[in-house]
């Protein structure tokens, strides 16, 4: 779905290496959230010896316990869905 917006502003100073600075710098970030996560999700499946999907799986359906450490895997798998979705979004963003 191609989305378009228009930015405008009364200022001496160039705002588009403003914004490419900016998306920049949020792909940076993303990517090191990403990586913190991941490392999370890697600590859980040695934890409990199986991948995330499995465990996702087995969460969703409910043949897995509601342990806090549970709660916490499955709310480290959607953050990271998250952030590679906001990380898509940005990637292909252009500038005209």
């Amino acid at each position: 779905m191609l989305q378009q917006i228009t930015i405008s502003g009364n200022t001496p100073v160039p705002i588009r290496p403003l914004i490419e600075s900016a998306i920049r710098s949020e792909l940076r970030m993303l990517e090191l959230s990403i990586e913190r996560t991941e490392g999370q999700l890697r600590c859980f499946e040695e934890k409990y010896n199986m991948t995330s999907d499995e465990f996702r799986h087995r969460f969703e359906t409910g043949n897995a316990d509601e342990s806090l450490d549970f709660i916490e895997w499955f709310g480290e798998i959607k953050t990271v869905q998250i952030l590679n979705f906001q990380r898509q979004a940005l990637e292909v963003v252009t500038l005209n």
